[in-house]
């Protein structure tokens, strides 16, 4: 039989093509959205879950369980960006992309792990990031988010084996989406102390997100993921050098780091 995949956040960027991708590969694809009814001529099944809303979490998974009697592969992707410096961004703000990209994943996770464990099989993919790995300037929150889903994922993994369910990150990084227009800005302020290299660091971001890589490769990794009969703890889906900053953070001294950071974002 085929397996059941929900994918949260599969209306666009790498939810869209890795259920786009694991549909063509046989694999029958829930995505989820916000506002799913509004949207038309999607390549795969899309239900309305928002991660921030536990009543429309439970209904979702409810719904994928009712139609097709199980749910195989949990992948948790739904999540948003956030810049500015640590200063000037409204802490409410923060607890926002925090609430999505941290505790609206634990909430999945809690929602589909009664059906798992009644199948005594399944698979949970946390799509974090590769700045979880490290505090970047003007997106530190953003970076603290992601990292706290992958120590997390590190602990519910342990805790959830003897069940049958496995449970592993996958860190992207830099990939051609529309990531950048979802984040939330802290405005440039006029009279700010950051004005030009946070305007500078903005841009930078940007390019970086625009010249990314194709989604597909975060598609066919998952599927690689999928694939494997024992996944490991960690993934990394990126560009060399990306891949290779995290090498370098374990290696490194912190001081000598975090001047390579600052002369790359010219700090």
């Amino acid at each position: 039989m085929s397996k059941v995949v929900l994918i949260t956040g599969g209306s666009s960027g790498i939810g869209k093509s890795v259920g786009e991708y694991l549909s063509q590969k046989g694999f029958i694809v829930y995505g989820t959205s916000r506002n799913s009814t509004k949207i038309k001529n999607h390549p795969f099944k899309l239900v309305s879950l928002d991660v921030n809303d536990v009543n429309t979490i439970k209904s979702a998974v409810e719904e994928v369980i009712k139609n097709e009697g199980k749910l195989d592969i949990l992948i948790n992707n739904a999540g948003m960006g956030i810049t500015g410096s640590i200063e000037e961004t409204p802490t409410s703000e923060m607890r926002k992309v925090f609430n999505t990209n941290f505790f609206g994943a634990i909430d999945v996770m809690k929602a589909v792990l009664p059906q798992m464990r009644k199948q005594k099989s399944g698979l949970i993919i946390n799509v974090t990031s590769i700045a979880g790995y490290m505090g970047l300037p003007f997106r530190g929150i953003y970076s603290a988010t992601k990292g706290a889903l992958e120590i997390v994922t590190e602990a519910i993994r342990m805790e959830v084996k003897n069940f049958g369910i496995e449970v592993t990150n996958v860190a992207p990084g830099d990939f051609a989406t529309n990531i950048a227009s979802g984040r939330y800005h802290t405005p440039v302020f006029e009279n700010s102390p950051y004005k030009e290299v946070y305007q500078s660091n903005l841009d930078l971001m940007d390019t970086h997100v625009n010249s990314g890589n194709d989604p597909i490769e975060m598609a066919e990794a998952i599927y690689k993921i999928i694939k494997t009969s024992k996944p490991k703890v960690h993934y990394k889906v990126g560009s060399f050098m990306q891949k290779f900053s995290i090498v370098l953070k374990k290696i490194l001294p912190d001081t000598i780091y975090e001047k390579l950071l600052m002369n790359h974002y010219k700090l």
